[in-house]
């Protein structure tokens, strides 16, 4: 059995714990690592203004929200234990990404070299699609990203996080997803990207010249849009009723199912059908129960199915892609503990 992986597939932390009042606000706190009386909170205001966009970076780079919180512990603590050596050549938010970029694609190559669980479900599926590349994708909370933006700077932010987004980033080499994003998404000069990957500007410029030329812009309907929220509602309704043919009738031709961490994916009406009968068929009765919230810019819900004389269970969370003409695709993240990271509440 594989020790360093959790049961989503994630990377399991190994980093020892970081100072409570550093700790990114929706992680989990730790026991305080030791500190000089006052070091801890000093650096946590020190490092404030930069935690929501480190943590951002690093899901962006890693595509799994688990990953992203054990990662930006490790960043913390390497800066904190190498602030000393901080010699103020560069910004400090630059030295905390040059950190974090480190710490991530480290973080990559260790997955590589991890096994892989693949869940079966407890019903016998049809044959799929195709399998998905990308099992270790996760959602992120829309609640955590940044509050302070006006509306054009939020939109734009959850543009860069949609699903479709993240998944193209992590079809890109690990060295060309941080130089887009650095350039990119983070308004870092080349140089300071070049520094970062510890690479020359040219070399750096080729990276983010690759990376443009491999990634498509993601189309997705307008975040909070009307329509937006009537296809959800719609989609919710049939969702909780088992209507497998009202949910067919919401989903464009070439919509899609997919699963991480199960590496099924469904593409067009008929296939996710087949899947959502056989996923009917095989709970005698015991109904989904949803609960919205939303990630990454997109429709999504807390996921439960129902017991009888006791609480739902949590199962995960949902998200639905949406445009004009109807449900694009449905991503069912099949990770319990998401549904609490998201601070959902079950049914009552």
């Amino acid at each position: 059995m594989d020790t360093g992986r959790a049961a989503n597939g994630t990377v399991a932390s190994e980093t020892p714990s970081v100072p409570d009042a550093w700790q990114h606000p929706c992680v989990v706190p730790t026991p305080s690592a030791p500190t000089a009386p006052g070091d801890g909170r000093a650096f946590g205001d020190l490092v404030a203004p930069y935690r929501r966009e480190l943590h951002l970076y690093c899901y962006r780079m890693l595509g799994s929200l688990t990953d992203a919180d054990d990662v930006l512990q490790d960043v913390l603590l390497a800066a904190w234990r190498g602030l000393d050596g901080f010699a103020g050549r560069s910004s400090l938010r630059t030295w905390l990404y040059s950190i974090a970029t480190r710490r991530c694609l480290n973080a990559v190559r260790g997955r590589g070299r991890r096994a892989r669980h693949e869940l079966v479900p407890p019903f016998r599926p049809p044959e799929p699609s195709r399998r998905g590349d990308v099992p270790w994708l996760q959602p992120y909370p829309d609640a955590e990203l940044a509050r302070d933006d006006g509306p054009a700077e939020l939109h734009e932010r959850r543009e860069t996080v949609s699903l479709a987004a993240l998944a193209a980033l992590q079809r890109l080499p690990p060295r060309q997803t941080a130089a887009l994003v650095l350039c990119d998404v983070l308004g870092f000069p080349v140089a300071d990207a070049a520094g970062m990957l510890d690479v020359t500007p040219t070399a750096a410029k080729g990276l983010l010249q690759r990376a443009r030329a491999a990634s498509a812009p993601a189309v997705t309907g307008g975040a909070g849009s009307a329509t937006e929220l009537r296809w959800a509602a719609r989609f919710a309704e049939a969702y909780t009723r088992d209507d497998v043919d009202g949910l067919v009738a919401l989903l464009t031709d070439d919509a899609w199912l997919a699963m991480p961490p199960a590496p099924h994916e469904y593409v067009g009406r008929d296939a996710v059908a087949g899947f959502l009968r056989a996923s009917r068929d095989g709970r005698a009765g015991r109904r989904f129960l949803l609960v919205p919230t939303r990630a990454n810019g997109q429709p999504a819900w807390g996921c439960f199915l129902d017991r009888p004389g006791a609480a739902p269970t949590p199962v995960g969370i949902v998200v639905v892609t949406v445009d004009d003409s109807g449900i694009r695709g449905v991503t069912r993240f099949l990770d319990p503990a998401l549904v609490d990271r998201f601070g959902v509440a079950g049914p009552r």
